[in-house]
């Protein structure tokens, strides 16, 4: 088992600090929403990818992103939340994924930078947790992340294959993933009160910008491939920030995505 980074460590959400309470709600909620849409966007990829393995591949990651979500959400019940309605009773403006992930991946090249920067993103975010000072947090986060690496390196295997190939795929890579960048980036907020409370409090060890800058190094090989930069991000580019659905302005995914992930079509077949 894995330990807090200093300081004391919370069983349950009763024994966090009230003024930090609904902040570890809302982190809980943005990480397992945007793996739902994660998932689903590997799904979509299953049929479709450039070989059958990168298909198998996707299917091997939409599999784990679902089951990732689903353990996150399963904490918010002890917020006092009903997880049934979370998953299935949400409607598309009530997400808190990453922007990102709002719609389907066109091209093979897109789902690759959701792939590299927004999965990346929340691996960087689960590594914090994993010495998180609230312990359901921090006992998921290990799990989660043992199961992230195969992510990472399929990331890093297409990006090679991209970049030795022709100057369009490698072209391709480098706009869809100067595309998927600023949303992954900016996923982990400004330096705010919210931020202050969860570092405070050891929810979330180290501060924002450090988290940019690790995944800044892990998109390191892939940017290099590709010749680009990271993203610079200032504090003016913070106007419109939504703190607990942890987005700039009022964007939400497809409503038909949301429809397939709530499963509206089939639900009447439930027999329990």
């Amino acid at each position: 088992m894995t330990e807090a980074a200093s300081g004391p460590s919370y069983a349950d959400p009763a024994a966090l600090p009230d003024d930090v309470r609904a902040d570890v709600r809302d982190l809980i909620l943005s990480m397992a929403d945007s793996k739902r849409l994660l998932g689903m966007r590997y799904a979509e990829w299953t049929l479709g990818a450039p070989v059958i393995e990168a298909g198998i591949a996707c299917a091997s990651m939409a599999q784990d992103e679902w089951g990732h979500a689903r353990l996150l959400y399963a904490l918010l019940k002890d917020f006092g939340e009903d997880v049934g309605a979370l998953e299935h009773g949400r409607e598309p403006a009530q997400y808190a994924s990453i922007p990102a992930l709002d719609e389907a991946a066109d091209t093979w090249a897109d789902l690759l930078a959701i792939n590299a920067a927004v999965d990346g993103a929340l691996s960087v975010a689960l590594e914090a947790l994993a010495q998180s000072s609230y312990e359901p947090l921090r006992q998921r986060a290990a799990k989660l992340l043992d199961e992230e690496r195969f992510h990472a390196a399929h990331a890093v295997a297409w990006a090679r294959r991209f970049a030795e190939g022709s100057d369009e795929a490698r072209k391709a890579l480098a706009e869809a993933l100067k595309g998927a960048m600023p949303s992954a980036y900016a996923w982990f907020g400004p330096a705010d009160e919210v931020e202050a409370r969860l570092r405070t409090a050891g929810i979330v060890p180290g501060d924002r910008q450090s988290a940019r800058s690790r995944l800044s190094e892990r998109l390191e090989v892939i940017m290099g491939l590709l010749g680009i930069e990271p993203p610079a991000f200032g504090e003016g580019e913070w106007a419109g920030w939504d703190a607990a659905r942890r987005r700039l302005g009022e964007g939400h995914p497809d409503a038909a995505t949301i429809e397939q992930i709530r499963g509206d079509k089939n639900r009447a077949f439930l027999m329990d």
